[in-house]
């Protein structure tokens, strides 16, 4: 008995076909087997795009350019921020 009762499900199912009819559940099958399909194929080609190896980056040498590398520097001032509901 309960809910899983076949006649139970019967009146659900003559219920949901009376009031959407059977050229909308129709297009509703289809619509969702198309959705599970562009979901199986997006998930795939995630997995190959994540298989491929990756190209290392170069890095390029004084020998390679003929000039000598200039360092990078970052130019940058540290100040103390003090927190105002913080109470010493």
């Amino acid at each position: 008995m309960g809910i899983f009762d076949w006649k139970h499900w019967l009146v659900i199912l003559i219920v949901v076909v009376l009031v959407f009819g059977t050229k909308r559940l129709k297009n509703l099958g289809s619509d969702l087997g198309e959705t599970i399909k562009g979901f199986r194929k997006a998930m795939n080609t995630e997995e190959e795009e994540a298989a491929k190896p990756q190209a290392q980056p170069t890095v390029q040498t004084a020998t390679q350019s003929g000039a000598p590398l200039q360092p990078h520097t970052i130019d940058g001032q540290a100040q103390k921020v003090e927190d105002p509901l913080r109470k010493d």
